[in-house]
Order: structure tokens, then C-alpha cells, then sequence
């Protein structure tokens, strides 16, 4: 983890030099993933060159706000707050008529999503800033995420770890002191787009997950032979098939600091 934390500090680093940018910014959830991006970050171009924006809706929970503020507090940062409630009863204002009392579903959900991501491209374009993307390998290759929202970016910071390994990486970023919250580490994962929201809701364990995506990305078995080394057929169709009728967004995400190592 020390190899891989000290080489993603470096390639940040290497990226913005090459762009010539210095700022950045990030929207920061409350989650793991952009807790992790975020310390990478100070790390790399330092405290006051890094803007954590919170940007939550009627279905964002307190503690995730709390726990955004104590880690910008950790890391002696700026924050800004842009609740998106009005924004978004705008937007569905604007939109129903079209919609004509359609059920809430995906569509609702990404729509908070891209609010976010015009709202970090903003600030980006005004205080010449690079927005920093947040979402993990795990999440890219089965398609849980929303293009022009959570997938915006000029570089995706930690898109080649899976969110099993962002889980060790928080943990090693706190093995000295606790910068990252450790209720941002031990809370369930969830994108807080409805009521009650779990990842799990959407995907598999991300134990089982990742060893599945694993055997299939990287070493390149198929759906068969992951099946015969023990794991649920169906769990493995699941994934495969997620996978496959995702990679139209993986040609629509920023570039990723790959793993080398």
C-alpha cells in the first residue's frame, strides 16, 4: 500500500505539472472513494491547493456531511457546502411534463449525479481548477456510476483499484494518524441518490465482487471456468453480463493512473 499510495502521489503530481494546472477540486460524498482521492491529493499538490465541494440533496445523510467537514478539518482545508435540493425540484419541475407522473427511478438518481458534476466543472472552469474523478475500478467495469456526473474528471485518480483495495489504501493512509474518518471506513457503502440506499442493492458484496472481476478482467477467465472454482453461477453471469453492457462507459471516462507496480 505504501507503494501504490506513493505512486499515485507521484503521477498526480507528474499530471498536473504536464497540464499545467495546480488547483484542484473534488465533490466529496461522505464515501470512501473520495475520502482517499482527497488525501491523495493534499498529499500531492498540497492543502491549499485542494477544494473538497459537499453537495447534498434531500437524500444525503447528516453524517456524511459531518464526516466531510471532519476530514477537511484533518487535512487544515477549505470546504464549500452547495446544498442541490432546489436545483434538482427545478429540474423535475422542468421536466414533468415530459415525464407525466412517472414512477421515480435511475433517471431521478442521475440526475442529482450530473447537477454534481456541472456544478465541480463550474468551479472548475472559474478558479481554473481540474476536477479529480473519484470512482474505483470496481465500479467502472460493471457500470455504477453516471456519465456527466460522478464520471466526469480530468483523471481518474484511483480507477485502477478495486474498492477492496481503496479499503486497505484508507487504512494505510490512517496508519499514522487518523486523517480519514473512521466512520467514512466502516459505514456500508451507498450513493445516498434514495431513500435508505445500499451499493448492495445495485451489485454483489464487493468481496465477492472484486475476486470475480479479477478473475475476469485480469486474468482473463471465462464465466465457466470462474464458476468451477466455486462461485455462484448466477452471481458470475451477473457480473459478466454487467460488465459487457457497461464498456460503452468506459470509453466516455477520464483517463486513470494505471497500476504498475
Amino acid at each position: 500500500m505504501k507503494e501504490i499510495k506513493d505512486y499515485l502521489v507521484r503521477e498526480l503530481q507528474d499530471f498536473f505539472k504536464k497540464a499545467n494546472f495546480s488547483k484542484a477540486t473534488l465533490g466529496m460524498s461522505g464515501g470512501l472513494d473520495s475520502a482517499v482521492v482527497f488525501a491523495l491529493a493534499v498529499d500531492a499538490l498540497g492543502k491549499d491547493n485542494v477544494l473538497p465541494v459537499l453537495m447534498p440533496s434531500m437524500y444525503s445523510s447528516q453524517h456524511s456531511v459531518d464526516d466531510s467537514i471532519e476530514m477537511a478539518k484533518n487535512l487544515e482545508t477549505k470546504y464549500e457546502i452547495i446544498n442541490i435540493t432546489n436545483v434538482y425540484n427545478s429540474i423535475l419541475e422542468s421536466l414533468s411534463p415530459i415525464f407525466n407522473g412517472a414512477p421515480f427511478d435511475v433517471t431521478e438518481e442521475n440526475i442529482q449525479a450530473r447537477i454534481r458534476g456541472l456544478l465541480l466543472m463550474a468551479i472548475s472552469n472559474k478558479q481554473r481548477r481540474l476536477v479529480l474523478n473519484t470512482s474505483n475500478k470496481s465500479e467502472l467495469s460493471v457500470g455504477y456510476g453516471t456519465l456527466y456526473g460522478d464520471l466526469c474528471g480530468s483523471i481518474s485518480v484511483i480507477g485502477d483499484l478495486y474498492k477492496t483495495e481503496v479499503f486497505e489504501l484508507a487504512n494505510y493512509i490512517n496508519s499514522e494518524k487518523e486523517i480519514i474518518p473512521k466512520n467514512i471506513i466502516n459505514k456500508i457503502p451507498s450513493a445516498e441518490l434514495r431513500p435508505d440506499q445500499k451499493d448492495t442493492d445495485s451489485l454483489p458484496d464487493y468481496n465477492i465482487l472484486d475476486t470475480v472481476l479479477k478473475a475476469y478482467i485480469d486474468n482473463h477467465k471465462d464465466a465457466e471456468t470462474i464458476v468451477k472454482e466455486g462461485f455462484d453461477k448466477n452471481i458470475v453471469e451477473r457480473i459478466v453480463t454487467l460488465v459487457k453492457n457497461s464498456s460503452f462507459k468506459s470509453l466516455q471516462v477520464p483517463p486513470k493512473i494505471s497500476i504498475n507496480l
